[in-house]
């Protein structure tokens, strides 16, 4: 017998074209990509952090961003996850994706991770748990997208 409480789950599948505006600043933050080869950020005169990517106001303060300012191409990898499944849209497994902060940037940007020997997967894991440092590595050819570039491991100095 049912209740009112029980929860209501309903099946579908999505699978449909769109166009997504990105906004202001985004749009700004992937011409930079494309046009220039450079991650830029937005600055938050209230808690002086470099919004990485940029956005038009300030995740924590609720206020409009004032600057823009150019980061680092090198940064600390926070956090990760490896892959092992696939994913329509991303490359055949094993792969990673991290959260970096770049240098001179407040928040952290997720992409992809290259550099990592995926051979031994729970190796691969333990290495990364180290949180290294790693660089911004761009494509030959930047279209103004977040896959552009990719964080690349370096050894810690």
């Amino acid at each position: 017998m049912s209740t009112v409480d029980e929860p209501v789950t309903i099946e579908g599948h999505w699978d449909f074209a769109y166009t997504y505006y990105a906004g202001a600043a985004a749009s700004r933050f992937f011409q930079e990509l494309r046009l220039n080869r450079r991650i830029m950020g937005t600055h938050c005169p209230s808690c002086d952090r470099v919004l990485v990517p940029a956005r038009g106001f300030c995740d924590a303060c609720f206020v409009e961003t004032d600057e823009w300012r150019e980061v680092g191409t090198e940064g600390r990898l926070e956090t990760f996850t490896i892959i092992t499944a696939s994913f329509p849209g991303l490359p055949p497994p094993p792969n990673v994706v991290g959260y970096v902060t770049l240098d001179g940037a407040g928040t952290a940007l997720l992409n992809a991770v290259q550099g990592v020997d995926l051979s031994d997967v729970d190796a691969a894991g333990k290495r990364l748990l180290s949180l290294p440092r790693v660089r911004v590595v761009f494509k030959d050819e930047c279209e103004g997208r977040i896959t552009d570039f990719a964080f690349e491991v370096i050894e810690d100095r």
